[in-house]
């Protein structure tokens, strides 16, 4: 059943649909082993080996367990816990058949990762061009075909979308209708705004900053004083404004993993004890990706106690731990010092962008498996 604030008349604009999976890969253990339904269940690395945990069902939840946890501690909050190791092959056929379905009902797809994708839908003449009716549609297409719920947004932008698909989560359907934009920002918490972190958040809430019509009360000026670049751009998502296009052919150049920290990391063996759990978050972060990414080069990010940041970066073609290592050695040498923040993230090679006809495609082939087993 659809949910949403009160509809009106209002002038005609873009129909945008976010749809995103219901812990995905927990999702599709469960579908395939029936005996798995009603216990918390998790996908991720061994317990005894320091794996960490890429995703969790529901039950699992409520005991605390989320993701990017470390797999023992996870099985400490929640002893009953089935951690069942990922299938990432596995997971990108799923994925590539609910791609299919969306395609039924519009061309204009970007997908943000295998469990997540935007859909423009304002030029579909599926169900009078009704949003909420082809969201309706594909959700019960996925469920009878799949095997698997999706929770969809419908609203008319991107940001407004993705917000509106967490709200009725899991299995859920929530829109956002034109007219009603104004009076649906206006109380949305500003923890709801993509890129509002805790650090941000903490500064927010020093402000007395709750809502978005809270800080609808900023000017710009204000906004960009107290936020600096960011300030921008919340000017505008505060006010429910994002102009942002579906990417059909959206190419990513890098991928990425930080993290800010409570209290500052102080040494390097500080920052080096950090590496285990961000290379098993951005691993994951890279197996969400289509296969045809090649990693071309490795960075390394901080940000120290007193906000400013350094970053290097070498060449590498996996996520090696002594890669990192050896960068995070490097800001050291360069300035020691409390981190506030610490990152890694690589760059990468999109065989799929237009390039200079390929000389040797069985080499190219067999050095994208080659790098994908070693994932």
């Amino acid at each position: 059943m659809a949910h949403s604030i009160t509809p009106s008349m209002a002038p005609a604009s873009r129909k945008i649909i976010h749809v995103d999976c219901d812990c995905f890969y927990a999702a599709v253990e469960m579908r395939d082993d029936p005996s798995l339904r009603g216990r918390p269940v998790a996908v991720g690395g061994d317990p005894h080996r320091r794996g960490v945990i890429a995703t969790c069902n529901y039950p699992a939840r409520q005991f605390g367990v989320h993701s990017a946890m470390a797999s023992s501690q996870a099985l400490r909050r929640c002893p009953e816990l089935v951690i069942v190791p990922p299938n990432f092959d596995k997971y990108r056929k799923v994925s590539a058949q609910i791609h299919d379905i969306f395609r039924r009902y519009t061309s204009l797809i970007e997908p943000l990762s295998l469990d997540e994708a935007f859909l423009d839908v304002s030029a579909s003449e599926q169900f009078n061009n009704s949003a909420t009716r082809i969201a309706q549609a594909l959700r019960q297409d996925v469920r009878q075909e799949v095997g698997i719920t999706v929770s969809a947004g419908v609203a008319p932008n991107k940001f407004l979308a993705k917000v509106a698909s967490d709200w009725r989560k899991p299995d859920g359907l929530f829109v956002v209708p034109p007219a009603q934009v104004e009076e649906f920002v206006a109380a949305l918490p500003v923890n709801k705004i993509s890129g509002v972190g805790r650090v941000t958040g903490e500064r927010m809430a020093g402000l007395n900053l709750k809502t978005c019509g809270d800080l609808q009360q900023l000017s710009r000026l204000e906004l960009g004083q107290h936020f600096g670049s960011f300030g921008e751009r919340l000017y505008h998502l505060c006010r429910g404004e994002d102009s942002r296009p579906i990417q059909t052919g959206r190419r990513r150049k890098s991928v990425s993993v930080e993290r800010t920290y409570d209290k500052d990391q102080l040494t390097l063996t500080d920052w080096l004890r950090e590496l285990e759990g961000l290379i098993e978050k951005l691993k994951e972060r890279f197996a969400k990706l289509d296969q045809h990414y090649l990693i071309s080069g490795l960075t390394a990010k901080v940000k120290y106690q007193d906000f400013v940041s350094m970053s290097c970066d070498k060449a590498g073609n996996d996520l090696d731990a002594a890669h990192f290592e050896a960068l995070f050695r490097q800001l050291w040498e360069r300035r020691e010092g409390p981190a506030r923040l610490l990152g890694i993230g690589a760059r990468l090679r999109d065989l799929k962008a237009p390039q200079q006809p390929d000389l040797f495609p069985e080499e190219r082939d067999k050095a994208l498996h080659s790098q994908r087993n070693r994932m």
